[in-house]
């Protein structure tokens, strides 16, 4: 029974319906408000168990921040597989293999069972109810501004929570950190469409021009984009879709490219500019600014050739509508607010704003609405780590002592902070700094809500995570039970009626089912029904975009000039499976050959065939790639899909601790990254360092699934290879 003292309009912000939601929420009462039933906890799983009989749940994908929907299979208690669930419109029934590990997750080893206190330099195994009572203690005394919480994206019911135990402190330092996030180009779709993450309809472009977006790969929905893409391949009309690939470094994307354009580190928004001038429809002050751009100056900081532009011109013209992409390839420099600004504009001028890039449905619950994270996000935390501002901090799903560059000194600002606690599935390079770990329960047997930030669909959606078995380990708990746990501790009568977030989520959904659609519905069957699609379907606002076009103040470098010091750009690729690395203690992961070089268990340096003679290295060559900021060391690999004036390593190995699938395989390219921030946004630059290479003596044999040199694997080929000087990977294949 709801106290009648508190107020309603209270009660629905605790339950997560609050602002805008307020008037949504409809004015009848539900079955938990009027007290007419007990909210109990989740059934015992063994109950409906059927032995050698499969049972299926929907819930939620959480191994990357997408929001594809899964339908996991579980036998006797115990889950075995993961698919696609066909209800959602991000993904529609398909999986990637990065979501289909997550069951390696959930049986991991090497996760963290039971809540740690430091002691010294060793973990104490201590209760909950004594690591309750330590955070009160460390929090008494100390103000809002004293508290920190660091977190990766998050929505939903978790995001409720939080934010209401931070209010309850007058805190507001909630700091959602990516590593790899598309910060740049959210803020760059926003001045140029009104919205951060418009819709792509891929599926309706008779032409896709992506620069550096790697939407086959790991570019902000790739099981949505790649269902589009086959879409696409059929084409629109009868007239087959064309896919050019604009980058410096080949990715998946590129590699399926029809056309693939290997431009100079940094100059994507001048070959934007290049080809607005050159298709001649700009106009006022688009056109001013553009003039400048003619083929013969594009060509020469770009390395694109004339007759490149002119066919790149051709098929502008000839297929429309199109559709212009801006990726992480363009955004990764100081200047990159201004590529993805002229990438943008390139879109706007083709006139295809509203037609391949239109409006996207929202959830109208503003608390519910995700907090994205970026790199500008640590670099603030960072700096006021070092000011001595926090006395006690939070993390949670994030690894900045991993991931933020040594030049930042987020390590040695961490260290600063007087009591710090890590909500953690692995002890990871930055749990392991902390001074209480709290374990977590996987997303297989874990409770929640989550709103994607791309909205695939016609309608908004709110994903529901939950259990598909009972916990493996007694001590683990989910983050909303903690955060419950934490938020009695402050306002204990405003969740009294609670007794685990199971409970929490049930009379949130039925406090505001009229607006989820079950008007009318019994409680049960809604709930029930609610469950077994795993996805909250309702018709939430779309954005209209803005239609205006000018080139706003843009303005655009030259070409990088030579760097006799350090002469190579540095590109941190992202692998599809390992991203930013949390998911490197996951072996079908790490075992997952690269798409495109095949290399397994390690890290590597690509380099172009041409470059590599010049140097003297041949593939197997252990090479040191040395920065202003250190040095790593890799084996070679020779690759003629990267510019001659680059080398790429890839993310997401390198740990020194998180597990055993991970500590010691690779390198982490993280650590040398220069600190070197975009001028507008301040996310950092991740492609904006400068390296030379040099050879270190030592040779091993590259461990890979094409097999050895030559392409064959038991005496047969597999792959056939033609010499770099034979082949031009910018024409059609």
């Amino acid at each position: 029974m709801i106290d009648s003292s508190f107020d309603r309009r209270d009660f629905l912000k605790v339950l997560g319906w609050g602002g805008a939601a307020v008037a949504l929420s409809g004015c009848g009462n539900t079955s938990v408000e009027d007290g007419k039933e007990t909210v109990v906890s989740y059934v015992e799983a063994t109950d409906f168990m059927i032995p050698s009989i499969g049972v299926y749940y929907n819930s939620t994908c959480a191994q990357c921040d997408a929001g594809c929907s899964i339908n996991g299979r579980v036998r006797e208690g115990r889950v075995l597989k993961l698919e696609g669930n066909p209800a959602s419109a991000i993904n529609r029934g398909k999986l990637c293999g990065l979501g289909q590990a997550g069951v390696q997750h959930h049986y991991n080893p090497d996760r963290v069972r039971e809540p740690l206190l430091r002691n010294g330099e060793k973990g104490e195994t201590i209760t909950w109810e004594k690591a309750y009572a330590l955070i009160a203690e460390k929090l008494q005394g100390v103000s809002g501004e004293e508290i920190a919480f660091l977190t990766g994206a998050m929505s939903g019911h978790t995001k409720v929570l939080l934010e209401n135990y931070l209010a309850s402190f007058g805190c507001k330092n909630h700091f959602a950190y990516e590593a790899i996030a598309p910060g740049v180009v959210r803020a760059a779709n926003k001045k140029a469409y009104g919205v951060a993450m418009p819709r792509y309809n891929i599926n309706k472009a008779k032409l896709v021009l992506s620069f550096g977006a790697d939407f086959l790969g790991n570019w902000v929905s790739p099981v949505h984009f790649s269902q589009q893409y086959g879409q696409f391949r059929k084409g629109v009309n009868g007239q087959r879709g064309v896919l050019v690939q604009v980058e410096s470094k080949m990715t998946l994307t590129g590699a399926n490219a029809d056309r693939w354009l290997v431009v100079r580190p940094g100059t994507e928004g001048i070959l934007a500019l290049g080809l607005i001038n050159a298709l001649g429809a700009a106009s006022g002050d688009v056109a001013a600014e553009v003039k400048d751009y003619d083929k013969a100056r594009v060509s020469k900081d770009t390395g694109v050739s004339v007759e490149q532009i002119d066919k790149l011109v051709a098929l502008l013209k000839s297929h429309t509508p199109s559709l212009v992409l801006a990726g992480s390839a363009a955004e990764g420099y100081a200047h990159g607010s201004q590529n993805a600004a002229a990438i943008n504009l390139l879109n706007q001028v083709l006139g295809n704003v509203g037609k391949t890039v239109v409006g996207a449905a929202s959830v109208p619950f503003p608390q519910m609405a995700p907090i994205l994270g970026n790199t500008a996000a640590l670099a603030s935390v960072s700096d006021a780590l070092d000011a001595g501002k926090y006395k006690v901090m939070f993390s949670c799903g994030v690894n900045p002592v991993f991931s933020a560059p040594t030049a930042m000194k987020f390590k040695e600002h961490f260290a600063k902070v007087g009591f710090k606690v890590a909500f953690a599935h692995y002890l990871d390079e930055t749990a392991l700094q902390a001074d209480l770990v709290l374990p977590l329960d996987s997303a297989l047997e874990d409770w929640g809500t989550s709103v994607p930030e791309y909205m695939a669909g016609d309608d908004a959606q709110i994903n529901i995570q939950q259990p598909l078995m009972e916990r493996l380990h007694a001590n683990t708990r989910g983050f909303g039970d903690i955060l419950l746990a934490l938020l009695k501790q402050r306002n204990p009568e405003s969740y009294k009626n609670y007794p685990d977030y199971y409970a929490y989520l049930r009379g949130a959904v039925l406090q505001n089912k009229n607006a989820l659609g079950g008007e009318g519905a019994d409680d049960d069957e809604f709930w029930n029904a609610s469950l077994s699609n795993g996805i909250l379907k309702l018709a939430g606002p779309v954005a209209g975009l803005s239609g205006g076009v000018s080139a706003g103040g843009l303005s655009l470098p030259n070409a990088p000039v030579a760097d006799a010091q350090y002469p190579l750009h540095l590109i941190p690729s992202v692998n599809a499976n390992l991203r930013d690395g949390r998911n490197a203690n996951q072996p079908w992961l790490q075992e997952s050959p690269d798409p495109l070089t095949t290399i397994v268990w390690d890290s590597w340096v690509e380099i172009h065939p041409k470059k590599a003679a010049e140097l003297g290295i041949v593939e197997g060559d252990i090479v040191e790639v040395a920065g202003k900021n250190g040095s790593i060391k890799a084996q070679a690999y020779l690759f003629p899909g990267i510019h001659p004036d680059a080398i790429s390593v890839p993310l997401g190995r390198g740990h020194d601790a998180m597990g055993r699938y991970a500590k010691g395989f690779g390198v982490n390219p993280f650590h040398i990254l220069d600190a070197i921030f975009d001028k507008e946004t301040g996310e950092l630059a991740m492609h904006e360092t400068r390296v030379k290479v040099s050879k270190t003596g030592q040779r091993v044999i590259v461990v890979k699934d094409e097999g050895a040199a030559g392409g064959k694997q038991m005496g047969k080929k597999i792959a056939v290879r033609t010499s770099t000087d034979k082949v031009d990977l910018s024409k059609e294949v």
